[in-house]
Protein backbone atom coordinates (compact mmCIF):
# COMPACT_ATOMS: atom_id res chain seq x y z
CA UNK A 1 0.00 0.00 0.00
CA UNK A 2 1.52 3.60 -0.66
CA UNK A 3 0.87 6.45 1.40
CA UNK A 4 -2.00 8.94 0.10
CA UNK A 5 -4.01 11.48 1.79
CA UNK A 6 -6.56 9.50 3.64
CA UNK A 7 -5.30 10.70 7.01
CA UNK A 8 -4.87 14.32 6.31
CA UNK A 9 -8.38 14.17 5.14
CA UNK A 10 -9.77 12.43 8.66
CA UNK A 11 -7.60 15.69 9.93
CA UNK A 12 -9.81 17.84 8.39
CA UNK A 13 -12.76 19.89 8.59
CA UNK A 14 -14.48 22.69 7.39
CA UNK A 15 -12.79 24.89 8.55
CA UNK A 16 -9.15 23.33 8.43
CA UNK A 17 -6.28 20.98 9.79
CA UNK A 18 -6.40 19.30 13.04
CA UNK A 19 -2.83 19.74 15.00
CA UNK A 20 -2.91 16.97 17.03
CA UNK A 21 -4.34 12.84 16.87
CA UNK A 22 -4.10 10.38 19.42
CA UNK A 23 -3.21 7.24 17.49
CA UNK A 24 -5.35 7.83 14.72
CA UNK A 25 -7.97 10.20 16.38
CA UNK A 26 -8.43 14.08 16.31
CA UNK A 27 -7.41 15.55 19.20
CA UNK A 28 -10.62 18.52 18.84
CA UNK A 29 -9.36 20.09 22.11
CA UNK A 30 -6.00 21.22 20.67
CA UNK A 31 -7.53 22.57 17.38
CA UNK A 32 -6.05 24.31 14.26
CA UNK A 33 -2.81 25.72 13.78
CA UNK A 34 -1.50 27.86 10.27
CA UNK A 35 2.06 26.13 10.60
CA UNK A 36 -0.09 22.66 9.61
CA UNK A 37 -2.71 24.16 7.31
CA UNK A 38 0.26 25.80 4.84
CA UNK A 39 1.86 22.50 4.84
CA UNK A 40 -1.29 20.78 3.44
CA UNK A 41 -2.05 23.78 1.49
CA UNK A 42 2.19 22.85 -0.20
CA UNK A 43 1.18 19.18 -0.26
CA UNK A 44 -2.40 19.36 -2.38
CA UNK A 45 -0.98 22.11 -4.64
CA UNK A 46 1.72 19.78 -5.44
CA UNK A 47 -0.50 16.99 -7.46
CA UNK A 48 -0.83 17.36 -10.29
CA UNK A 49 -4.56 16.13 -10.83
CA UNK A 50 -6.19 16.22 -7.79
CA UNK A 51 -9.67 14.49 -6.92
CA UNK A 52 -12.28 16.74 -5.97
CA UNK A 53 -12.46 16.44 -2.26
CA UNK A 54 -8.72 17.47 -2.38
CA UNK A 55 -9.65 20.22 -4.55
CA UNK A 56 -12.44 21.12 -1.86
CA UNK A 57 -9.47 20.60 0.68
CA UNK A 58 -7.27 23.17 -1.30
CA UNK A 59 -10.37 26.10 -1.09
CA UNK A 60 -10.51 25.14 2.69
CA UNK A 61 -7.15 25.39 4.03
CA UNK A 62 -6.82 28.66 2.16
CA UNK A 63 -9.93 30.09 3.19
CA UNK A 64 -7.84 29.21 6.37
CA UNK A 65 -4.82 31.30 5.95
CA UNK A 66 -6.84 34.01 4.42
CA UNK A 67 -8.79 34.32 7.31
CA UNK A 68 -5.72 34.12 9.46
CA UNK A 69 -3.97 37.47 8.06
CA UNK A 70 -4.41 40.54 8.53
CA UNK A 71 -4.13 43.41 6.65
CA UNK A 72 -0.76 44.01 7.06
CA UNK A 73 -0.09 41.08 5.95
CA UNK A 74 1.33 38.77 9.18
CA UNK A 75 -0.76 35.84 10.14
CA UNK A 76 -2.25 34.45 13.45
CA UNK A 77 -1.27 30.92 14.20
CA UNK A 78 -3.87 29.40 16.89
CA UNK A 79 -7.29 28.91 16.46
CA UNK A 80 -9.61 26.76 18.83
CA UNK A 81 -12.11 24.44 18.15
CA UNK A 82 -14.87 27.31 18.76
CA UNK A 83 -12.91 28.76 16.23
CA UNK A 84 -11.83 31.69 18.32
CA UNK A 85 -8.29 32.98 17.51
CA UNK A 86 -5.75 32.03 20.66
CA UNK A 87 -2.97 34.56 19.22
CA UNK A 88 -2.29 37.73 17.83
CA UNK A 89 -0.84 38.32 14.35
CA UNK A 90 2.60 38.13 13.67
CA UNK A 91 5.58 37.25 11.44
CA UNK A 92 7.05 34.00 13.03
CA UNK A 93 7.40 30.81 11.42
CA UNK A 94 3.76 30.53 10.65
CA UNK A 95 4.07 33.49 8.72
CA UNK A 96 6.90 32.01 6.56
CA UNK A 97 4.84 28.70 6.56
CA UNK A 98 1.83 30.35 5.21
CA UNK A 99 3.55 32.43 2.52
CA UNK A 100 5.36 29.10 1.24
CA UNK A 101 1.56 27.90 1.31
CA UNK A 102 0.59 30.64 -0.62
CA UNK A 103 3.29 30.33 -3.29
CA UNK A 104 2.74 26.75 -4.25
CA UNK A 105 -0.96 27.35 -4.33
CA UNK A 106 -0.34 30.61 -6.74
CA UNK A 107 1.90 28.50 -9.12
CA UNK A 108 0.49 24.88 -8.86
CA UNK A 109 -3.49 25.38 -7.52
CA UNK A 110 -5.30 22.97 -9.37
CA UNK A 111 -8.08 26.19 -10.28
CA UNK A 112 -7.80 29.22 -11.35
CA UNK A 113 -9.81 30.71 -8.39
CA UNK A 114 -7.07 29.30 -5.86
CA UNK A 115 -4.07 30.39 -8.12
CA UNK A 116 -5.28 34.04 -8.07
CA UNK A 117 -6.80 34.25 -4.78
CA UNK A 118 -3.44 32.68 -3.38
CA UNK A 119 -1.44 35.14 -5.41
CA UNK A 120 -3.29 38.48 -3.72
CA UNK A 121 -3.37 36.77 -0.30
CA UNK A 122 0.94 36.08 -1.19
CA UNK A 123 1.16 39.83 -2.05
CA UNK A 124 0.06 41.08 0.94
CA UNK A 125 2.15 38.88 3.08
CA UNK A 126 5.48 39.62 0.90
CA UNK A 127 5.63 43.25 2.64
CA UNK A 128 6.78 42.41 5.48
CA UNK A 129 9.75 40.57 6.58
CA UNK A 130 10.70 38.54 9.72
CA UNK A 131 14.02 38.67 11.86
CA UNK A 132 13.72 34.30 12.14
CA UNK A 133 15.80 33.05 9.41
CA UNK A 134 13.54 30.04 9.41
CA UNK A 135 10.55 32.10 8.57
CA UNK A 136 12.38 33.61 6.15
CA UNK A 137 13.39 30.93 4.40
CA UNK A 138 9.73 29.31 4.54
CA UNK A 139 8.66 32.28 3.49
CA UNK A 140 11.59 31.67 0.20
CA UNK A 141 10.43 28.77 -0.72
CA UNK A 142 7.04 29.90 -1.49
CA UNK A 143 8.91 32.91 -3.34
CA UNK A 144 10.46 30.67 -5.59
CA UNK A 145 7.29 28.66 -6.18
CA UNK A 146 6.02 31.54 -7.72
CA UNK A 147 9.29 32.80 -9.79
CA UNK A 148 9.61 29.55 -11.28
CA UNK A 149 5.92 30.31 -13.08
CA UNK A 150 6.08 34.14 -13.31
CA UNK A 151 10.30 34.88 -13.84
CA UNK A 152 9.21 38.63 -13.80
CA UNK A 153 7.83 38.80 -10.39
CA UNK A 154 9.69 41.99 -8.90
CA UNK A 155 7.45 41.34 -5.72
CA UNK A 156 8.77 37.63 -5.17
CA UNK A 157 12.08 37.78 -6.30
CA UNK A 158 12.88 40.84 -3.88
CA UNK A 159 11.72 38.43 -1.24
CA UNK A 160 13.78 35.60 -1.98
CA UNK A 161 16.40 37.73 -2.27
CA UNK A 162 16.26 38.80 1.53
CA UNK A 163 15.52 35.37 2.29
CA UNK A 164 18.86 33.86 1.22
CA UNK A 165 20.53 36.97 3.10
CA UNK A 166 18.86 36.30 6.60
CA UNK A 167 20.27 32.14 6.21
CA UNK A 168 23.65 33.63 5.82
CA UNK A 169 26.41 32.15 4.60
CA UNK A 170 28.88 29.55 6.71
CA UNK A 171 32.30 30.39 8.43
CA UNK A 172 35.05 28.76 6.08
CA UNK A 173 34.94 25.63 8.62
CA UNK A 174 35.19 22.60 6.77
CA UNK A 175 34.09 20.83 10.10
CA UNK A 176 30.41 22.91 10.21
CA UNK A 177 29.68 24.84 6.81
CA UNK A 178 26.62 25.69 7.98
CA UNK A 179 25.65 29.60 8.75
CA UNK A 180 24.19 28.89 12.66
CA UNK A 181 26.36 27.27 15.08
CA UNK A 182 23.49 24.75 15.59
CA UNK A 183 21.22 22.11 14.14
CA UNK A 184 17.30 22.51 15.11
CA UNK A 185 14.48 21.27 12.54
CA UNK A 186 13.75 21.72 8.77
CA UNK A 187 17.78 22.23 8.59
CA UNK A 188 17.51 21.37 4.69
CA UNK A 189 14.92 24.35 3.84
CA UNK A 190 18.26 26.64 4.82
CA UNK A 191 20.37 24.79 2.18
CA UNK A 192 17.37 24.73 0.11
CA UNK A 193 16.65 28.49 -0.11
CA UNK A 194 19.98 29.56 -0.90
CA UNK A 195 20.26 26.74 -3.90
CA UNK A 196 16.63 28.00 -5.53
CA UNK A 197 18.00 31.61 -5.03
CA UNK A 198 21.07 30.82 -6.39
CA UNK A 199 19.26 29.23 -9.07
CA UNK A 200 16.51 31.76 -10.06
CA UNK A 201 18.63 34.18 -9.74
CA UNK A 202 21.66 33.14 -11.78
CA UNK A 203 24.20 33.72 -8.73
CA UNK A 204 26.49 30.50 -8.97
CA UNK A 205 28.09 31.50 -6.16
CA UNK A 206 24.89 31.03 -4.03
CA UNK A 207 23.57 28.12 -6.03
CA UNK A 208 27.18 26.64 -5.23
CA UNK A 209 26.84 27.41 -1.04
CA UNK A 210 23.84 25.89 -0.89
CA UNK A 211 24.61 22.91 -2.34
CA UNK A 212 27.50 22.70 -0.58
CA UNK A 213 25.48 23.19 2.71
CA UNK A 214 22.91 20.51 1.57
CA UNK A 215 26.01 17.74 0.68
CA UNK A 216 27.47 18.12 4.31
CA UNK A 217 23.91 17.89 5.68
CA UNK A 218 23.14 14.79 3.72
CA UNK A 219 26.49 13.26 4.72
CA UNK A 220 26.29 14.28 8.93
CA UNK A 221 22.68 12.48 8.51
CA UNK A 222 23.73 9.12 7.16
CA UNK A 223 24.24 6.43 8.79
CA UNK A 224 25.37 2.84 7.38
CA UNK A 225 23.66 3.78 4.25
CA UNK A 226 20.84 5.14 6.37
CA UNK A 227 19.08 8.18 7.05
CA UNK A 228 19.78 9.49 10.65
CA UNK A 229 17.87 12.45 11.21
CA UNK A 230 18.97 15.01 13.53
CA UNK A 231 16.62 14.72 16.54
CA UNK A 232 13.86 17.20 17.58
CA UNK A 233 16.27 18.49 20.39
CA UNK A 234 19.08 19.76 17.52
CA UNK A 235 22.71 19.21 17.63
CA UNK A 236 25.34 22.24 19.01
CA UNK A 237 29.02 22.17 17.51
CA UNK A 238 31.27 20.57 19.57
CA UNK A 239 28.35 18.81 21.26
CA UNK A 240 27.63 15.25 21.68
CA UNK A 241 24.76 14.55 19.63
CA UNK A 242 21.49 12.60 20.53
CA UNK A 243 20.03 10.14 18.45
CA UNK A 244 16.24 10.09 18.97
CA UNK A 245 13.60 11.49 18.67
CA UNK A 246 14.27 11.90 14.82
CA UNK A 247 11.14 13.69 13.79
CA UNK A 248 9.67 13.26 10.46
CA UNK A 249 9.83 17.03 9.26
CA UNK A 250 13.18 16.67 8.93
CA UNK A 251 13.19 14.13 7.00
CA UNK A 252 10.80 15.44 4.46
CA UNK A 253 12.75 19.01 4.54
CA UNK A 254 15.89 16.79 3.56
CA UNK A 255 13.51 14.96 0.43
CA UNK A 256 12.48 18.55 -0.51
CA UNK A 257 15.99 20.10 -0.98
CA UNK A 258 17.52 17.13 -2.36
CA UNK A 259 14.43 17.14 -5.05
CA UNK A 260 15.64 20.91 -5.73
CA UNK A 261 18.91 20.10 -5.95
CA UNK A 262 18.78 17.33 -8.55
CA UNK A 263 16.17 19.54 -10.86
CA UNK A 264 18.77 22.57 -10.63
CA UNK A 265 21.84 20.62 -11.23
CA UNK A 266 20.69 18.44 -13.32
CA UNK A 267 22.73 15.84 -11.51
CA UNK A 268 20.95 12.21 -10.49
CA UNK A 269 23.09 11.23 -7.37
CA UNK A 270 21.08 13.89 -5.55
CA UNK A 271 17.86 10.76 -6.03
CA UNK A 272 19.58 9.02 -3.51
CA UNK A 273 18.56 11.43 -1.05
CA UNK A 274 15.03 11.24 -1.71
CA UNK A 275 15.22 7.94 -1.47
CA UNK A 276 17.16 7.34 1.99
CA UNK A 277 14.17 9.21 3.43
CA UNK A 278 11.29 7.71 2.03
CA UNK A 279 13.17 4.85 3.19
CA UNK A 280 13.31 6.11 6.37
CA UNK A 281 9.54 5.94 6.62
CA UNK A 282 9.27 2.30 5.45
CA UNK A 283 11.82 1.11 8.16
CA UNK A 284 15.62 2.13 7.10
CA UNK A 285 16.09 4.11 10.15
CA UNK A 286 17.56 3.66 13.05
CA UNK A 287 15.37 1.48 15.05
CA UNK A 288 14.40 -0.38 11.77
CA UNK A 289 10.86 0.71 12.40
CA UNK A 290 7.98 1.32 10.14
CA UNK A 291 7.36 4.94 10.38
CA UNK A 292 3.67 4.84 9.15
CA UNK A 293 0.39 3.02 9.76
CA UNK A 294 -0.76 1.48 6.70
CA UNK A 295 -4.37 1.09 7.59
CA UNK A 296 -4.87 5.05 8.53
CA UNK A 297 -2.19 6.43 5.78
CA UNK A 298 -0.67 8.40 8.71
CA UNK A 299 2.71 8.99 9.66
CA UNK A 300 3.55 8.75 13.25
CA UNK A 301 4.63 11.91 15.38
CA UNK A 302 8.59 10.35 16.21
CA UNK A 303 11.06 8.07 16.25
CA UNK A 304 12.09 7.27 20.25
CA UNK A 305 14.99 4.60 21.65
CA UNK A 306 11.87 2.52 22.03
CA UNK A 307 10.35 2.67 18.83
CA UNK A 308 7.70 4.87 16.56
CA UNK A 309 5.49 7.12 18.64
CA UNK A 310 2.10 5.61 17.51
CA UNK A 311 0.38 9.50 17.38
CA UNK A 312 -0.30 10.35 14.11
CA UNK A 313 -0.74 13.86 13.85
CA UNK A 314 -1.02 16.61 10.82
CA UNK A 315 2.50 17.99 10.78
CA UNK A 316 3.93 14.26 10.59
CA UNK A 317 1.26 13.00 8.09
CA UNK A 318 1.99 15.96 5.79
CA UNK A 319 5.93 15.23 6.29
CA UNK A 320 5.19 11.72 4.78
CA UNK A 321 3.35 12.76 1.93
CA UNK A 322 5.80 15.40 0.61
CA UNK A 323 8.11 12.74 1.24
CA UNK A 324 6.48 10.28 -1.09
CA UNK A 325 6.03 13.17 -3.01
CA UNK A 326 9.14 13.46 -4.47
CA UNK A 327 9.51 9.57 -4.67
CA UNK A 328 7.18 9.55 -6.32
CA UNK A 329 8.71 12.02 -9.28
CA UNK A 330 11.82 9.77 -9.19
CA UNK A 331 9.88 7.26 -11.33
Amino acid sequence: MTPGFQHLIRLSDDTGLFEHARRAVVRRQHGYCTDDVARGLVVISREPDPTPELTRLAECYLAFLTHAQDRTGAFRNRLGFDRRWHDRAGIGDWWGRAMWGLGTAAARGCAPWIREEALHAFALGAERRSPHPRAMAFAGLGAAEILRTTSDSTMAAALLTDAAQAVGTPPEDPGWPWPQPYLTYANAALAEVLIAAGDLSGDRSLLGTGLHMLTWLSDIQTRDGRLSAVPAAGWRQGAPRQRYDQQPIEVAALADACAVAARVTGDPAWHEGVRRAAAWFLGANDAGARMWDPDTGGAYDGLTEDGPNLNQGAESTIALISTMQQAGELG
